[in-house]
């Protein structure tokens, strides 16, 4: 039999064993007597019963005599007892939670844990606390708890795991999830062993390509090719258009279109191509113009249709074409962010765009650019496209996981900001932060929170206000803009951080497309060492009552998932707009018609019966022909079920206004059975 004595405040506590079962406890006392060490009061319990039973004092001694005797921890007066009756002992590590529960777990280094005070418990116990401790927080998911109890294993130490609930306390390192290293230096050409126009390599800025450039090259880029290519942000995906654009004017194929996603972006864009490549090509820029016509809405640039380099955004350029007029020759065609085939909103007007562009300019070389896309390679085929694809970072990207109370999340956000601020990388830069929230009010909640160096930065500023928290960011007097998820994929903010303080666009959980897209943004080789990336997340957070899932364990899923494969299904909605939209670049030539249409990569609902029975279009010998409603669907991006909803509210309602707040409600509430439906 072995027996496990612990010391406790003025008794010990005895455990009796048999293969590591406990048969017996006794709770004895030492008395210090003239004679030496002596026992005491001494009571035992055995096996299941709850209550002990005083018991005669050399019982205990004749016990101890017939065992091997552990000690828990060393005792003075224990060990002083023990010599005088020459019973021999040692001393062994068990885990003392376990003890308090009648439980033995010796210790060693495959399970034991660094508990908070610095001791060791055995692995069970410290998952048990680590629940115990996660309790005060509310529900925590299975995947957030499994992550939490990974870290446990990995670790072996209480301390660092619960870094990522109390951030308050501990150092945020003790909260890394991963780490994606940095991709090692390549040899690449210098940009004038290449054939380009003497006058791009004189202005263009680069002397030698990076990796991802170089691989563009390798596959045609510079002879017309059509290229995807996928690769990091920062990686130079941007000059690889550039390239070809410029070549492809200068040796007169035609002019450039230059697409992005964002009207802040394309001015953006704009403004950096006109700086640079001004002197050798005119630089124009085609974005939806405000319907209120105020000094800070005043145009950007020259809105010229007919320059050589025309930066657009999707919707700019696109209502020009389903308006019927007509573009210049065009020798190149970048598609910026081409990932937002996928976007549930906008994914169909991009997918309609192209293949109109493809119609329009047969001969154009057509470049998709993207941080993010799932199995590309499927893609590029649909798109008719060579994959350049190019997984490894310019800068080692760090990304961190932290669960907290959302009272905790502004203070947590603002510690965090502070302290990257304070770095200064190897390349002279302040860290400075990018952080993602669910909406517009949130921005301005967390930015006025965090007080002076932080301001809030979205669509629904006017351009003058957006170009100035830029110009700031930029020059580095700001610590960090607060901006939507809507952003994600928009301005060039060179952030070395970003903070996830939401996971969600509105009501909706964001994919792990847009999160890695966002989540790609921190970092970067011309002003980092490395990027970094905080995930804040709420346990028990949702952002829609009908979710079924909750903030942490989104984490844990866009942290662990995979992108799925670019493969939109547009809607009768949808594909009724792209329809009529495809029929007036092509003056309803049906031939032509049914071709841009087999050129989406996504798939369409018939929709030609229907257009026919509401008498929105006729068919005459071989053509389609638009009624005027047909082109007022095309050109202001209404479907067959959009124009019924206006038709229905215009017998109701005469104020235009009151229609359009209709619309507006109406919106809203398709989303959010959209979202049901996902889920």
């Amino acid at each position: 039999m072995n027996v496990i004595v612990q010391p406790q405040k003025g008794t010990y506590k005895i455990l009796f064993l048999d293969n590591l079962q406990v048969r017996a406890v006794g709770i004895a006392e030492i008395d210090a007597t003239a004679k030496g060490h002596r026992p005491g009061h001494y009571r035992v319990k055995w096996g299941r019963k709850h209550q002990f039973r005083a018991t005669p004092s050399k019982e205990l001694v004749v016990s101890l005599r017939k065992a091997t005797v552990y000690l828990t921890q060393g005792d003075e007066h224990f060990e002083a007892f023990l010599h005088d009756f020459q019973i021999p002992f040692t001393h062994a590590k068990v885990c003392r939670i376990c003890l308090m529960e009648d439980r033995v777990t010796p210790l060693n280094k495959k399970n034991s844990v660094r508990y908070t005070t610095g001791e060791q418990v055995c692995f069970e116990c410290a998952r048990r606390e680590l629940r115990r401790e996660l309790a005060t927080m509310g529900k925590v998911g299975t995947q957030a708890l499994g992550h939490l109890e990974e870290l446990l294993k990995n670790f072996r130490d209480m301390e660092k795991v619960l870094a990522s609930v109390q951030p308050e306390k501990v150092r945020i390192s003790q909260a890394l999830f991963d780490r994606l290293e940095a991709h090692p230096v390549q040899k690449t050409q210098g940009i004038e062993e290449l054939p380009l126009p003497r006058e791009f390599i004189d202005v263009a800025g680069v002397e030698t390509l990076m990796p991802a450039q170089q691989m563009a090259v390798d596959a045609g880029l510079l002879f017309g090719k059509h290229l995807l290519i996928v690769s990091a942000t920062a990686s130079g995906k941007t000059f690889i258009g550039e390239m070809a654009g410029l070549k492809n004017y200068r040796e007169g194929r035609g002019h450039i279109l230059f697409l992005v996603p964002l009207v802040a972006l394309a001015v953006q864009k704009y403004q950096r191509f006109e700086e640079r490549y001004g002197k050798i090509a005119g630089v124009g820029v085609l974005i939806g113009q405000a319907r209120i016509k105020m000094p800070e809405n005043a145009p950007v640039g020259d809105r010229n249709i007919r320059a050589p380099i025309v930066v657009g955004t999707y919707e700019g350029v696109d209502h020009f074409i389903r308006s019927g007029k007509r573009l210049p020759r065009i020798g190149t065609v970048v598609i910026d962010e081409v990932q937002m085939l996928e976007d549930p909103d906008r994914g169909h007007r991009l997918d309609g765009l192209v293949a109109r562009l493809k119609y329009l300019a047969p001969k154009a070389q057509f470049l998709y650019l993207s941080a993010t896309i799932g199995v590309p390679k499927v893609l590029a085929k649909k798109l008719g496209a060579t994959l350049v694809r190019y997984d490894d970072r310019p800068v080692a990207l760090e990304r961190y996981l932290v669960f907290v109370e959302h009272k905790q999340k502004i203070p947590t956000i603002k510690r965090l900001c502070t302290q990257e601020y304070s770095r200064v990388s190897s390349k002279g830069f302040r860290g400075q932060t990018i952080i993602f929230t669910h909406a517009r009010a949130r921005t301005h909640v967390v930015a006025d929170a965090l007080g002076p160096g932080y301001a809030a930065y979205h669509a629904g500023l006017t351009s003058q206000e957006r170009r100035e928290i830029e110009a700031k960011f930029l020059s580095g007097k700001i610590k960090a803009v607060v901006t939507t998820a809507a952003l994600g994929a928009g301005v060039d903010f060179p952030a070395s951080q970003v903070i996830f303080d939401s996971l969600a666009m509105g009501i909706s959980w964001l994919s792990v497309q847009e999160f890695n897209q966002m989540a790609g943004r921190a970092g970067r080789p011309d002003f980092h060492d490395l990027g970094k990336v905080v995930v804040l997340a709420e346990p028990g957070a949702s952002y829609s009552r009908d979710s079924k899932v909750t903030e942490e364990e989104v984490a844990m899923q866009l942290l662990k998932g995979e992108m799925e494969e670019v493969a939109p299904e547009h809607d009768l909605e949808q594909s009724s707009e792209e329809y009529v939209a495809n029929a007036v670049v092509c003056n309803g030539t049906l031939s032509d018609l049914d071709r841009i249409n087999e050129t989406m990569v996504g798939s369409m609902e018939p929709v030609l019966d229907i257009l026919l029975g509401k008498n929105l279009v006729t068919r005459k010998e071989g053509t389609i022909v638009l009624s005027p409603l047909a082109h007022v669907m095309a050109e202001h991006f209404i479907g067959v079920e959009r124009l019924a909803e206006i038709q229905k509210l215009m017998k109701k309602i005469d104020e235009p206004l009151e229609i359009v707040a209709e619309l507006e409600c109406a919106d809203v509430e398709q989303k959010k059975e959209k979202e049901r439906k996902r889920r």
